[in-house]
């Protein structure tokens, strides 16, 4: 069963950036996809990025040359670098890994456990 800790969350101004951190356990970490996830209070989970093991990435439209997912297979560490801030940003974010995913739809099927995710909130 995945182990998944994210931390880096926090308030900034619109415009600001975060880097947000993800440590996984439990998995063969190098075998899996890893994603990000955000929900904003009253709406459902929805995917953000997800990078593969050899390090393709993909985006949702709305974070799109904004958002960078990165990862270090060695630390067992997920990573998303997020500039260019918006209020519509704020969420709690959470990492997890891809049992499947369909790089064409951005469907994916993410494990059941979650972590505790981190607060990301833009405001001024």
């Amino acid at each position: 069963q995945v182990q998944l800790v994210e931390s880096g969350g926090g308030l900034v101004q619109p415009g600001g950036s975060l880097r947000l951190s993800c440590a996984a356990s439990g998995i063969i970490f190098s075998s899996y996809y890893m994603a990000w996830y955000r929900q904003a209070p009253g709406k459902q989970r929805e995917l953000v990025a997800v990078i593969s093991s050899g390090g393709s990435t993909n985006y949702a439209d709305s974070v799109k040359g904004r958002f960078t997912i990165s990862r270090d297979n060695g630390k067992k560490m997920v990573y998303l670098q997020m500039n260019s801030l918006k209020p519509e940003d704020t969420a709690v974010y959470y990492c997890n890994a891809l049992n499947t995913f369909a790089p064409a739809t951005m469907k994916a099927s993410p494990f059941d456990s979650w972590g505790q995710g981190t607060q990301v909130t833009v405001s001024s």
